[in-house]
């Protein structure tokens, strides 16, 4: 038995909040969205670990990413993820900027919805389930726009 050492334990720490992330099933193909992530803030720097780390153990590592510039409050283009860094690349047209583009060499790409960190609950929870249903074909501005209550015709 060991002598105690007069160190106190170190206190609990708190447990990351659950990434907050819905896909299709691998085996269905891509839509116009590939599933949805929920940010808990508009923070790349911070959120973006835990969805990197996700998606590279499930689907792929992740080298890049394709996002549109209003979405985030910074732009960084080298963004440090476990222990390597992710490059971005910063769009301010022709890209959906409801959604973010991960790329994985040689596996491919995902486009998923971003829900607003703000979103009520279960708004949320609607989008993620909508985002990831195989049998829906819409762009995440045409779901974000459909919990919205705005006709979506003319929103693609």
């Amino acid at each position: 038995m060991n002598a105690p050492t007069g160190q106190r334990a170190a206190p609990d720490r708190a447990l990351p909040a659950p990434l907050r992330l819905t896909l299709r099933p691998p085996t269905f193909p891509h839509g116009p969205v590939s599933g949805a992530w929920w940010p808990r803030s508009d923070d790349l720097s911070a959120e973006l670990p835990a969805l990197i780390q996700a998606f590279d153990t499930s689907r792929g590592r992740v080298t890049r990413l394709t996002a549109h510039r209003d979405t985030w409050t910074q732009a960084p283009c080298d963004l440090p993820v476990a222990g390597r860094t992710v490059k971005a690349a910063w769009l301010t047209s022709g890209f959906d900027p409801h959604t973010i583009r991960l790329f994985s060499y040689g596996v491919g790409h995902w486009d998923l919805l971003v829900v607003p960190p703000g979103t009520e609950a279960a708004a949320a929870a609607r989008l993620m389930a909508a985002a990831a249903d195989p049998a829906l074909r819409r762009t995440a501005t045409a779901l974000l726009a459909d919990e919205d209550g705005i006709p979506s015709a003319s929103v693609t």
